[in-house]
């Protein structure tokens, strides 16, 4: 893609699985970044290992530059950054506040991918508030970043309707990266080309979402059968799910490895008690008394 005889070159922002699937597509359209701006390893698991993040395994693997910054406000990281001499850059699921000055350093600006129509679920949350929210008729939003987080004005969006539903965090997951792929890929010709006409998001309409944590993951097995469901969906990859029974005169942790929504009921079929293995719900109950809260 040209404009001007000028090559495109971009500086792809992103951290997690989403900006994987979103470099898959785009690489599969000829579209490949110049460089890749992703988090620092962290610490994972039980041997708190030092963790590529997800995105810093697919720029390894496809010989594209990458660097891991710990902020995005230091003068040194704005000259590396320039030094690749973007003309545009991309965002999806990245994870840090970009400055200004990092924004409007391109010639062609900043574009985010977000996962939700705008200015609905604003925040780190759309894929996980949209599933909480039962919200089936959905969509996607390609935005010029601003200062403020998902405030800039709308490029494009598109309506998308999930053909199962509810489903799980994982398959939303990869549905909406690749529709947010496509979609920026469909679009941008025309904002190279500055024929898009932007419109400004209605502030009065807004919703936000929140950063998820661990705790949100505990559920009460006597609450609303429906929403339970819908929260073990959406915390099936993190943070998981779980909640509380009483085995041998000991309270512990109960994680839901696989449940199901049937005839109104919340229906559990696998659990990892803690210090044990995944094992049968029924067997499970056999052996402890579910808390009551």
């Amino acid at each position: 893609m040209k404009s001007n005889s000028t090559p495109l070159r971009i500086a792809f922002f992103g951290t997690s699985e989403f900006s994987v699937i979103v470099l898959d597509a785009l690489k599969r359209n000829n579209i490949v970044p110049t460089v890749i701006v992703t988090a620092p390893d962290k610490p994972q698991g039980r041997n708190l290992k030092l963790t590529p993040p997800p995105a810093k395994i697919w720029a390894e693997a496809n010989a594209v530059p990458f660097i891991q910054p710990a902020t995005l406000k230091t003068p040194e990281f704005k000259t590396a950054f320039a030094e690749f001499g973007c003309n545009l850059s991309i965002v999806a699921a990245y994870g840090l506040i970009i400055p200004k000055d990092i924004i409007e350093l391109p010639k062609y600006k900043t574009l985010n991918i977000h996962p939700s129509l705008l200015p609905e679920f604003r925040g780190p949350s759309p894929l996980q508030s949209t599933l909480l929210a039962d919200k089936r008729d959905t969509g996607i939003t390609i935005m010029c970043i601003d200062e403020l987080v998902d405030h800039g004005p709308i490029v494009a969006q598109k309506k998308v309707t999930l053909p199962v539903w509810p489903i799980d965090y994982d398959t939303f997951q990869k549905f909406m990266a690749e529709e947010g792929a496509q979609l920026l890929i469909d679009t941008l010709p025309a904002w190279i080309a500055g024929t898009i006409q932007t419109t400004v998001q209605d502030d009065n309409n807004a919703t936000f979402t929140k950063k998820i944590k661990k705790e949100d993951g505990l559920i009460s097995l006597s609450g609303d059968p429906h929403k339970n469901f819908l929260t073990i969906q959406a915390f099936s990859i993190w943070p998981g799910t779980y909640f509380f029974a009483l085995r041998s005169g000991k309270r512990i942790r109960v994680i839901i490895k696989k449940a199901r929504f049937e005839n109104n009921e919340l229906v559990i079929d696998r659990v990892i008690p803690e210090g044990k293995k995944e094992m049968d719900f029924q067997d499970f109950l056999r052996s402890a008394t579910l808390e009551q809260y």
